[in-house]
């Protein structure tokens, strides 16, 4: 059971995501009915560790293992998003894996299918992409060395 609450004017959701650099590039992901982007990753279950829950999202959409490498940011981020107010703690873990294969150019889909749209973005065009949390804009142009706290407010 993923650890989200739905009251009639609002929803709690305890989220975690990863922070995959590769070639000065960055993961992100989409909703494909959407037009915003995150990290990838997805909703902490009841009795999870986060970082659990992290691999378990990727190997879930990716089919990649991946190595947990340290959390990086917590936010606690309030927004709106399809007509509800949303009150969303999240972690941000730096995550890597070593693939071999040339990372893909252009948007691509998981195993999962076509829920989800990922792609590789160059951190130098995040000014770009409608990213949320919108802190990560920048955030991801310098990873602090220690965990930081953002409270986000859009």
């Amino acid at each position: 059971m993923d650890v989200v609450f739905h009251t009639e004017q609002a929803v709690f959701n305890y989220r975690v995501a990863g922070i995959w650099i590769q070639d000065d590039r960055i993961l992100l992901h989409r909703a494909s009915d959407d037009h915003i982007w995150s990290l990838p990753g997805g909703r902490v279950e009841m009795n999870e560790a986060s970082p659990a829950s992290l691999q378990r999202e990727f190997k879930e959409e990716l089919d990649l293992s991946m190595t947990i490498e340290r959390l990086v940011w917590v936010a606690e981020n309030f927004f709106e998003y399809r007509g509800k107010k949303v009150h969303e703690i999240g972690f941000y873990y730096i995550v890597s894996n070593k693939i071999e294969e040339p990372i893909p150019t252009g948007q691509f889909h998981g195993i999962e299918g076509e829920r989800l749209v990922y792609e590789w973005v160059p951190i130098s065009e995040l000014e770009e992409v409608i990213l949320y949390p919108e802190f990560l804009k920048k955030a991801l142009k310098d990873i602090p060395e220690k965990t930081e706290h953002y409270v986000v407010s859009n």
